[in-house]
């Protein structure tokens, strides 16, 4: 039986046995009632310097090998977002060689793949509207020569220089007469990055509602969708209600999603998700048993991943990657727990040795032995004696 002596945050230190219950991740076909993107992390070389400001160097076959996972499950891969540390240690160098080499990865087997696209390629003290108009027409190029969807993700160069809602609405509809392809926009609140605060040009994410709808409207037929992480399900439903007919509403709420993908009668969201690549087997299953109408045993599936999520999305939020890439060592996807950015440090021993328990409940653990003797590993080299 696997037990260790986990630490429970409050200074002292519990046994807990893993159930032993591995999850099914036998290849599945993508879901039919729902489009579902799971957003993946990058796994860091640990032979090369990652330290917090350095250029990242990642393990591109782990990386990769991660997204045929995602793949396998039936899920789309959305890369280069926030959950691969856009922003937060992946600097453009890299962001476009991972944007590359995905994209041939899902040519070679069809695959469902869409890419971020962003500004942070400028320099923060040169930054004006028509500068970040051209840095995401850069980034369009790329993600267009990778045969990829473009997720035009929210900047934070134009949060810091747009005067209001009229700034918005010009660089965004230079934007979309840009792109070669429909898009899906990326509407980010503050608890992901607070440096987004404002955005759109209103004070509060309710106030934005209409006008990003009227935005989209305009330009439907060069809008695929919207992902929308704001963790605030009203504001979602109300936006996806105000969308024109043929545009998405994918959710990216982290805490709501079983209920928010589930849908009621006026509508439902699709979904792409930085948790979806924690729990990919899982939510994969979820999706098909939906697409067989079966609601209750979607609901049986996925519930038991909501104590997961809203742990690895706990404050602060936007470290929820390192719980992302913590799982994926866990469950084999990678050889260490390093992260670029030296983002690993980012979350606590005990926040770490709950989202274990957290992930043997839910059933998502691949390989709980496997699981069991990385866990005790890293508490013995922390000084948590097993």
């Amino acid at each position: 039986m696997n037990t260790l002596n986990l630490p429970s945050g409050d200074g002292t230190v519990a046994p807990y046995t893993l159930s032993g219950t591995a999850a099914d991740a036998a290849p599945l076909p993508p879901a039919t009632a729902r489009t579902a993107y799971a957003a993946a992390h990058v796994v860091a070389d640990p032979l090369a310097p990652n330290a917090p400001g350095a250029p990242a160097a990642l393990d591109w076959e782990a990386t990769l090998a991660f997204r045929h996972h995602l793949w396998d499950q039936g899920l789309g891969v959305a890369e280069a977002m926030d959950t691969a540390q856009r922003g937060m240690g992946l600097d453009w160098a890299a962001t476009a060689e991972l944007i590359s080499r995905t994209g041939a990865e899902a040519r070679n087997r069809g695959a469902l793949l869409a890419c971020g696209v962003n500004t942070d390629q400028l320099d923060s003290s040169r930054v004006d509207l028509e500068s970040a108009i051209t840095a995401y027409g850069e980034q369009l190029e790329v993600v267009s020569e990778a045969g990829a969807t473009p997720i035009v993700m929210a900047s934070r160069a134009l949060a810091a220089v747009a005067s209001g809602p009229k700034d918005y609405a010009r660089v965004y509809s230079a934007v979309l007469e840009r792109a070669d392809r429909p898009v899906i926009l990326h509407w980010l609140g503050t608890a992901f990055d607070p440096a987004l605060a404002g955005y759109w040009g209103y004070d509060s994410p309710a106030e934005a509602i209409e006008p990003v709808a009227e935005l989209i409207a305009e330009h439907a037929d060069r809008v695929e969708g919207i992902k929308v992480s704001l963790l605030d399900t009203a504001l979602e439903v109300r936006l996806r209600r105000l969308l024109p007919d043929g545009v998405r509403l994918y959710t990216g709420d982290d805490f709501h999603y079983p209920e928010l993908v589930l849908g009621d009668e006026e509508g439902f969201s699709h979904a792409l998700l930085g948790v979806f690549a924690a729990i990919a087997p899982t939510a994969a299953r979820a999706l098909a048993v939906l697409d067989r109408g079966d609601t209750d045993g979607y609901l049986a599936l996925m519930e038991p991943t909501v104590p997961l999520a809203r742990h690895l999305f706990s404050e602060p939020t936007y470290y929820y990657k390192t719980g992302i890439a913590f799982l994926a060592w866990l469950n084999g996807h990678q050889k260490g727990f390093h992260m670029v950015g030296g983002l690993h440090s980012a979350r606590d021993l005990p926040h770490l040795a709950h989202t274990l328990r957290l992930a043997d409940t839910a059933g998502v653990l691949s390989d709980p032995d496997l699981a069991a003797r990385r866990m005790g590993a890293l508490l013995e080299v922390s000084g948590v004696a097993q």
